[in-house]
């Protein structure tokens, strides 16, 4: 555990999501992936998104957020994207954003502090891509942490992970 977040944090750049979308290079490292994923680490400050086989890092992605990028996702509306320990419960090939991996936010510790606070702990966590019908034209137009608290990568990224990453995939989001 302690060499993948040494690797994570020697990778993290300096890229905003912005300039994800603009430059023509939506990963930080190319080759294409060729195993299984059976984790996905997501570190929100430095916008990165790295999957794993057996703990060797295969490849990592610049990602963006919601609008609220500081603090864990408490409750829905809030614009934030979750922190801690889920996995992959679904796959959408159809999804509104061109293909998606579904997220098991609210954990029951998500949903018990939404509870105690008597609000709503929210859900449709999504890793996606970008939404159907935005084209590689459109893309310097994405701007930085668009999503209401998914986890957003250029549709080439996506499709290398959904082919990747089956249903009970661990992901854990970092702050």
């Amino acid at each position: 555990m302690r060499y993948m977040l040494r690797s994570l944090l020697l990778l993290s750049g300096t890229l905003s999501c912005s300039q994800i979308y603009s430059n023509a290079t939506p990963v930080l490292s190319t080759p294409a992936i060729n195993e299984k994923i059976d984790s996905i680490v997501i570190i929100k400050n430095t916008r990165q998104m790295s999957v794993f086989h057996k703990g060797r890092l295969l490849k990592s992605y610049r990602v963006c957020l919601g609008p609220q990028p500081i603090g864990a996702k408490h409750f829905k509306g809030d614009g934030k994207t979750p922190e801690g320990l889920y996995y992959i419960n679904g796959k959408n090939p159809g999804s509104h954003y061109h293909k998606a991996l579904a997220v098991s936010y609210p954990s029951p510790g998500d949903m018990k502090y939404a509870a105690a606070h008597g609000l709503p702990a929210g859900g449709d966590i999504k890793i996606h891509g970008l939404p159907n019908g935005f084209g590689k034209d459109g893309q310097d137009d994405v701007k930085d942490d668009w999503t209401l608290g998914c986890i957003a990568l250029t549709d080439e990224a996506i499709d290398e992970v959904y082919n990747h990453a089956a249903v009970g995939t661990r992901v854990n989001i970092l702050p």
